[in-house]
């Protein structure tokens, strides 16, 4: 029996590791790592491997619908997709001809496959695209852009080659990226050290050579008094920091109260710790990754924690270090032209964007705006009113804050549709649902990895969709031609791709062998003679321009976070091996592994309210209260509570997950109006709650 291996692109997450799918007679056999990237190793996650049960699953969208009931109810008729396709591109039409094309506005999930979709918003006219970096990296991105003028994804994260790894806003063993994991575990194997800072001993934290266990929100203090001890101690790189930073006599002077004896009484973490873990940084440095964060969406002062972070990482040298935070390669770099993009057929828009990014908030990059800021634009009608709205592969009444307030706000909706592979909670509430093929049933337009060697990637289908399913390069082009958008309008993926391809001077039959087409043989690090930041001074600037012309202070000084009130504990929330927020729970295999969450809870808080391990609970805040079972430990901070994310599913078709463990959203009181006005994010885990025995 032959067996077709084909190169695809994992879709269970949004790492989106590269893998090979070995198919027979129509059906998948195996699902491994690309052989072919050696970080992988031929692993994937438990969801990489839990693909097939997602394209086997029957409680997924079988086929386009549209509400015949009111929003929520769950009352459907099944259409085909030339009437779900004609009533969508319709009503986007009378929308845009009633109140401008500024009224359309879609959110996605990020990632490399959003150029067409983008370009389609651009078609439109509309300047209103967000991801749902708002509740995940936002804050990162814009610190890293307020010192160095380099986003996120502008560094690369050297974890094989690095002597110490700080994890203090990344769960890297849970929250898992394959290569990363698999980097990481070299470079431990070989003596590199690992530092975990966090509210509760997560899986990472087992593995780490030194954990703190630190207050929660008190993260920024912490920092402040690393960025003292490198400082007082002069066990930061003088020659790099003379060479390359700008601002040292100000940082020296601001740190001057935050000594290791401050952080002590404000973290809990001993000074002598702290001042041991600082001295061994700086002898691994510059081959040293202090972590800026992953999900950053947590307080209030969560940018100056990435900030600092970024700070730290630039005292020791390790920006642009092998083993440390080494920019990252473009096919620019090696003199290789990029892909042909969807997005340059159409011009920018000129309207000004309904979140306020780039013209109310003039600190924060317009790229992928801020959601929770599109939310109160839709709520207030300010600076005009937004009327249609795409959730493009995104849920934000599991992801954001207040789904009950968001439905509200989705009631000044005339149009809601949702692109989806799965059941969501925003699909349930939605008006149109366009089923999505499941990625190993679908092909997506060729993207770039850009990194220390740079290569062109594909997404080709594995087996054929056995619903009436449709890929996201298909939808889209469907309703592209429905509103005159002849250059998105494609008959097949070939053509697609073809256009794409167009002066890169490589053909697809390039990807057969191993589904990438590789830019450089060779990894490239920048000497100190070729590294530059994009600043106006060509430095890493401890003071940000930009920041102050906004009145933004580029130091803050800290603040101490709020305590939560007798009986009641922060609630925190985070990410395990088996699920990826709230997009599997209901997957079979899944499920199987893990069907609901827990709530952990301090050994000796849990003795003081009689709760014994195992003990059914109640979580209250603001009159709503839920139950869920106690998870009774000594590995988590007193003052927190904490559970997984992404369950609390309410979704009847959802069989397995229906109201299967808590959602730690619908305890987050205004959440939509607490944000970090520097960085941009929500600050999720501002929020207390009362735990009482059931």
């Amino acid at each position: 029996m032959a067996t077709n291996k084909v190169f695809s692109i994992c879709g269970m997450c949004t790492v989106r590791c590269p893998i090979m799918v070995e198919v027979e007679k129509g059906e998948i056999q195996f699902i491994q790592g690309n052989p072919h990237v050696p970080a992988m190793k031929g692993a994937v996650c438990p969801r990489g491997a839990a693909g097939p049960a997602l394209v086997r699953d029957k409680e997924r969208p079988q086929a386009p619908m549209m509400r015949v009931g009111e929003r929520g109810d769950g009352q459907w008729r099944t259409v085909s997709w030339d009437e779900a396709l004609d009533y969508v591109a319709g009503r986007l039409v009378q929308i845009k001809d009633a109140y401008g094309p500024e009224s359309i506005a879609l959110t996605d999930r990020g990632g490399p496959f959003r150029d067409m979709h983008r370009a389609f918003l651009r078609g439109i006219g509309t300047p209103n695209y967000c991801n749902h970096d708002a509740s995940c990296a936002r804050n990162v991105h814009h610190a890293n852009l307020s010192l160095t003028g380099l986003g996120r994804k502008d560094v690369v994260y050297d974890l094989k080659n690095a002597r110490h790894v700080v994890l203090q806003l990344r769960n890297i063993f849970e929250a898992v990226n394959v290569q990363e994991v698999n980097n990481l575990m070299d470079a431990l194997e070989a003596g590199c050290k690992l530092t975990v800072i966090d509210i509760r001993a997560n899986i990472s934290a087992a593995k780490a050579d030194n954990f703190f266990m630190i207050k929660p929100g008190t993260d920024y203090g912490f920092n402040l008094a690393v960025i003292h001890e490198l400082i007082n101690e002069k066990l930061y790189n003088e020659d790099y920091v003379h060479r390359f930073v700008n601002g040292l006599d100000h940082l020296t002077e601001f740190v001057a109260p935050y000594t290791p004896e401050w952080a002590e009484k404000e973290t809990g973490i001993p000074a002598d710790g702290l001042r041991r873990f600082v001295r061994e940084l700086s002898e691994a440095a510059p081959a040293v990754i202090w972590h800026p964060g992953w999900m950053t969406a947590r307080y209030t002062q969560s940018f100056y924690t990435c900030r600092s972070i970024y700070i730290i990482n630039a005292l020791l040298g390790s920006f642009g270090a092998k083993g440390g935070l080494p920019l990252t390669n473009k096919p620019g770099d090696f003199g290789k032209p990029g892909l042909r993009t969807f997005m340059d057929l159409y011009p920018k828009p000129s309207q000004k964007r309904a979140d306020g990014v780039g013209w109310k908030y003039t600190h924060f990059e317009e790229g992928p705006g801020l959601a929770h800021l599109l939310y109160h634009a839709m709520e207030t009608q300010d600076p005009y009113p937004v009327k249609a709205y795409i959730a493009y592969r995104h849920d934000p009444l599991m992801g954001f804050p207040e789904p009950d307030r968001l439905k509200k706000i989705f009631s000044n909706l005339d149009l809601l549709v949702a692109v989806t592979f799965s059941w969501s909670e925003t699909a349930w509430h939605s008006d149109v649902v366009l089923p999505l093929s499941p990625y190993l049933e679908r092909e997506s337009i060729l993207a770039c990895k850009n990194g220390l060697k740079p290569h062109f990637f594909v997404r080709k289908r594995a087996v054929d969709p056995r619903f009436n399913t449709r890929a996201d390069w298909e939808i889209v082009s469907g309703l592209a031609k429905r509103m005159g958008l002849d250059q998105l309008v494609f008959k097949s993926v070939e053509d697609l791709w073809r256009f794409q391809l167009q002066g890169a001077n490589v053909t697809m039959e390039d990807f057969d062998k191993t589904g990438m087409v590789m830019l450089t043989d060779t990894a490239r690090y920048r000497t100190y003679d070729d590294l530059k930041f994009k600043t106006s001074s060509g430095k890493i600037e401890i003071t940000s321009e930009k920041l102050e012309k906004s009145g933004f202070q580029s130091l803050e000084p800290y603040q101490s976070p709020k305590r939560p009130p007798e009986g009641y504990f922060r609630l925190t929330f985070g990410r395990c091996v088996l699920h990826t927020q709230g997009h599997t729970v209901n997957n079979p295999l899944l499920f199987e592994q893990m069907p609901e969450n827990v709530l952990w809870i301090n050994a000796g808080e849990a003795e003081k309210l009689k709760i014994a391990d195992g003990d059914i609970v109640t979580v209250s805040r603001n009159g709503y209260s839920e139950t869920i079972k106690a998870k009774v430990t000594d590995l988590i901070h007193p003052e927190a509570v904490f559970v997984v994310h992404g369950f609390g599913h309410r979704i009847p078709v959802e069989s397995r997950a229906f109201m299967k463990g808590l959602a730690d959203n619908k305890f987050m009181k205004n959440g939509l109006d607490i944000w970090d006005p520097v960085g941009g994010g929500v600050a999720l885990q501002e929020h207390f709650v009362k735990v009482s025995k059931e």
